[in-house]
């Protein structure tokens, strides 16, 4: 097995530091990708420091990859050496359950392998993309259309597909009002992809200290939620809210904002149980959904959609030896609006 430079967690409690991990032999259907960036997840955080239960150490994490193929397994006939390529969370599936066969891979029955931390099917420790290289199934890797800079298309293998997901399938587009809740790292793609479909954007966010950012990203209104008149101005008003943040809200409160039959989708994660009064679905037929990432199929298509309308993730590049302290920032909610990894500087 080659071994490569990386950057991994060895506990949940120690900084993130410089190690060498082993990545498996090229097998007749892999793809050998040299990683140039990857994108920095708020779940590389939760993973790493135990948040979602006992991990397995060291792992390196990363699930927001984006390089260049340098070499291909003999069976290969999807990608070719010298080809843009990316992978997102998950760097395998059974592939025969109805889920996966419909090209939600990311349900498979029988549990998606996620692209770190988890056993990929040599047995092994799977290890992601705060790495020099990275060896995946063909059927995993996607490609990244010219147009878009690695940098800025790292994130969308995340936030991006997360975002794009929900809004194409509950029918963001022209004579649809969208409302975006947060302008962080998944926020500010929500915004650009729902501009990009034609709908009418509304940024929610607690203040209005980046309503400068928010306008300039594609919305067309920018509103602050610590300001009781907001919910009753906007009441009624939205087709489709997709809430971004991974803290808790008053459920009630932002399906008051929903339309007849329209839908608050969930995409941030927070740690805690959420509450709502039934009667606010009821009353106005409303809905209450939720959404993880997407399917490789719905994740190339979201890339060559991003690429076609010339946008990718608003980041911030960073060397290796900055990750601790962009973690931190992370959690302090510093960036606008994705660190980046410039992988180089592992090498």
């Amino acid at each position: 097995m080659p071994t490569v430079n990386a950057y991994a967690a060895v506990s949940a409690t120690e900084p993130l530091a410089p190690i060498t991990i082993e990545r498996r032999d090229l097998g007749p259907r892999d793809v050998l990708i040299e990683i140039k960036y990857a994108g920095i997840c708020h779940s590389d955080i939760h993973h790493a420091r135990g948040d979602w239960g006992p991990q397995s150490y060291p792992v390196a994490p990363g699930h927001e990859i984006a390089g260049v193929v340098t070499a291909v397994g003999s069976e290969v006939a999807k990608h070719q050496v010298g080809h843009r390529a990316g992978v997102g969370c998950m760097v395998n599936s059974c592939r025969e359950c109805a889920n996966c066969r419909s090209g939600h891979e990311q349900f498979c029955v029988k549990g998606m392998t996620a692209t770190y931390g988890a056993t990929d099917k040599d047995g092994t420790l799977t290890h992601g993309g705060y790495s020099t290289h990275i060896v995946v199934d063909e059927d995993f890797v996607l490609r990244i259309p010219e147009g878009i800079g690695l940098d800025a298309a790292a994130p969308l293998l995340c936030a991006g597909i997360t975002t794009y997901s929900p809004l194409r399938r509950f029918g963001a587009g022209p004579g649809k009002k969208v409302a975006v809740v947060g302008l962080g790292g998944l926020g500010h793609m929500a915004v650009k992809h729902a501009h990009a479909m034609g709908a009418e954007v509304t940024v929610l966010s607690q203040s209005l200290k980046k309503q400068d950012d928010g306008l300039r990203l594609g919305a067309d209104h920018y509103y602050a939620t610590s300001d009781p008149a907001t919910f009753e101005q906007l009441a009624g008003t939205f087709d489709l809210i997709v809430n971004t943040v991974s803290a808790g809200l008053d459920l009630d409160a932002y399906l008051s904002l929903l339309a007849v039959e329209g839908t608050l989708v969930n995409v941030g994660a927070p740690a805690e149980p959420l509450s709502l009064s039934v009667f606010s679905l009821i009353m106005g037929g409303k809905n209450f959904a939720g959404s993880l990432i997407g399917g490789i199929s719905e994740t190339q298509e979201m890339l060559d959609f991003c690429a076609e309308h010339g946008y990718g993730s608003d980041v911030e590049v960073i060397p290796a030896d900055k990750i601790n302290e962009a973690w931190e920032r992370v959690l302090a909610s510093d960036v606008r609006y994705r660190f980046v990894i410039d992988t180089s500087t592992l090498a």
